[in-house]
């Protein structure tokens, strides 16, 4: 079973109801789509590091991507991203880069390298309003399929404080040791997570 598939969103429930007759003339007026993901552009970066501004420095007292070089990736990469919009508002975000080496060093966090074969998980964030509501899982596991669709990418690796190293291990992540990025006096532990089960997964089913 897709993980796709696993946390696809079922409808709203005003989609579920007949559409009411209209009356001749009347103009239909243009709704946003309940949910939406996309990849996010620079145009969104505004928008992202609200919500990352918060989320972090109300936690770490940092944020690991300030609004110029949230810009700076949309525009290299745009396509390690992945926005959650509801009605037109993003929710909820992640963004990455790739990375050519086995771990993470100090440089990784300011480069994209175009060559590389390592997804790195930059961001993930939800807005304050939607947090304690599974969004950030339902978005990993959106992220993640849509990676194992990129030829390029065969791994994914992460930083995260101790108390999250659980969350993303439900995710197939696993602990491979302390992360040599330090932010201040922050230390992070390293995560990392191959992508060929996905790949295998869409060559089996066509895709």
């Amino acid at each position: 079973m897709s993980t796709q598939s696993t946390y696809r969103l079922e409808p709203e429930a005003s989609q579920l109801q007949p559409e009411t007759p209209k009356a001749p003339g009347h103009q239909r007026r243009h709704t946003l789509p309940a949910n939406e993901f996309r990849c996010l552009t620079p145009e969104d970066a505004a928008s992202v590091f609200e919500i990352e501004r918060e989320a972090f420095i109300s936690v770490l007292g940092i944020c690991p991507l300030y609004l110029e070089e949230i810009k700076h990736f949309l525009t290299l990469c745009p396509e390690l991203s992945m926005g959650w919009f509801q009605e037109g508002r993003l929710v909820a975000f992640i963004i990455g880069s790739l990375w050519d080496q086995e771990r993470l060093t100090q440089e990784s966090m300011t480069l994209h390298r175009p060559g590389g074969h390592t997804a790195h998980l930059r961001a993930l964030a939800v807005h304050h309003t939607f947090r304690g509501q599974g969004k950030g899982s339902i978005l990993m596991w959106r992220f993640l399929h849509h990676l194992g669709r990129q030829p390029a990418v065969r791994r994914a690796v992460l930083m995260c404080e101790d108390a999250l190293v659980p969350f993303y291990q439900k995710f197939g992540f696993r602990l491979v040791g302390p992360c040599a990025i330090t932010l201040g006096s922050l230390t992070f532990n390293e995560l990392q997570r191959s992508m060929w089960d996905h790949a295998s997964r869409r060559r089996n089913s066509g895709s």
